[in-house]
């Protein structure tokens, strides 16, 4: 054989052999990543999810790739993107936000696995049958929300004492709308209180809600935990703000932006949990066997600047009691 057709032949085989090796490699995983807001408002939460992700082993672009769908504030758009996951198909589907999200996506497949993120009861959602031993293919990461919005309320009377009247804004269109109702109504005789409950389901509604808390002479407003108000906590802080109504919601952005108070846990934490046990899932774990994990740790924030603004004097004993207090 000539030395030029030796070559050639050569070079045919490692060729051959290259593009026969490229495709048995494994294909990387796929995350589904399933989300109630938008790439803009998601963004400081997605981050904590992938730093979670990255403690479990895996990097976007090196190891894993991602599979966003994003429901823009439209929660009738999630059943239609779960489905769309489901085909791809993807490894996981991770579902941020609000908790239609993650029925949506367990009654688009019972074999994919799903982690879910809630304020909400997991078992009483429909969405496991134990903490410790979900079953089936969902798992994820609870937070106490429902239940402190009797202490939310209970906040807003130490600081506003004289009110009688007080706002509670709900999303009628989460499945917790009716257990915040439920627990606001319990509470609110106890101190004294009528609440008020004004529906917003789209950011549009905002300004009709508060229009109508002045015209009711609300002393305050308890904003009730919903992923639409999540990712529009700015604007509800600027609102409040702007008529002068002392407001609390769970989640610190809104008492950064202004908000007089939040009472509740880590959005970072929760969905950095999140990250690392969709890692879990991805080296084999079953989600059926991966307890629900609960984040219990709750953290008040006051906004002093807010409190003097509104001429509000914020007891000792409730500055003692602060997390944060902004200045």
């Amino acid at each position: 054989m000539k030395r030029r057709d030796l070559i050639t032949l050569l070079g045919g085989a490692a060729a051959a052999w290259s593009v026969t090796s490229r495709a048995q490699q494994p294909a990387i995983p796929v995350i589904g990543f399933l989300s109630s807001a938008s790439p803009e408002r998601d963004a400081g939460r997605l981050r904590a999810f992938l730093h979670g992700l990255s403690k479990a082993g895996y990097v976007e672009g090196r190891n894993v790739a991602i599979e966003y769908r994003w429901a823009e504030e439209q929660n009738d758009r999630l059943p239609a993107l779960a489905a769309e996951l489901v085909s791809r198909p993807v490894a996981v589907i991770a579902v941020a936000g609000q908790i239609a999200g993650a029925l949506a996506a367990k009654a688009a497949t019972t074999t994919i696995p799903i982690i879910f993120l809630t304020g909400g009861d997991p078992v009483a959602l429909g969405l496991v049958s134990s903490l410790n031993r979900p079953g089936g293919n969902v798992t994820g990461v609870a937070t106490l929300s429902v239940e402190l919005e009797p202490k939310r309320l209970e906040l807003l009377h130490a600081l506003v004492p004289g009110a009688t009247t007080v706002g509670a804004l709900i999303n009628r269109t989460n499945p917790n709308a009716e257990m915040q109702s439920r627990e606001l109504q319990a509470a609110a005789p106890m101190l004294g209180l009528k609440v008020e409950f004004l529906d917003a389901s789209a950011e549009g509604d905002f300004d009709a809600v508060f229009a109508k808390l002045v015209e009711l002479r609300a002393g305050g407003l308890v904003i009730c935990t919903d992923g639409l108000f999540i990712s529009r906590s700015e604007h509800l802080a600027a609102l409040a703000v702007r008529h002068a109504l002392p407001a609390i919601f769970q989640f610190r952005p809104f008492a950064a932006a202004g908000g007089l108070m939040s009472y509740g846990g880590s959005l970072a934490e929760l969905y950095r949990l999140a990250g690392a046990y969709t890692g879990r899932i991805l080296k084999g774990e079953k989600p059926g066997d991966l307890p629900v994990q609960q984040v219990t740790k709750v953290e008040l924030i006051i906004n002093l600047n807010t409190a003097k603004t509104l001429g509000i004097t914020v007891p000792i004993s409730l500055l003692g009691r602060a997390d944060e207090v902004i200045e």
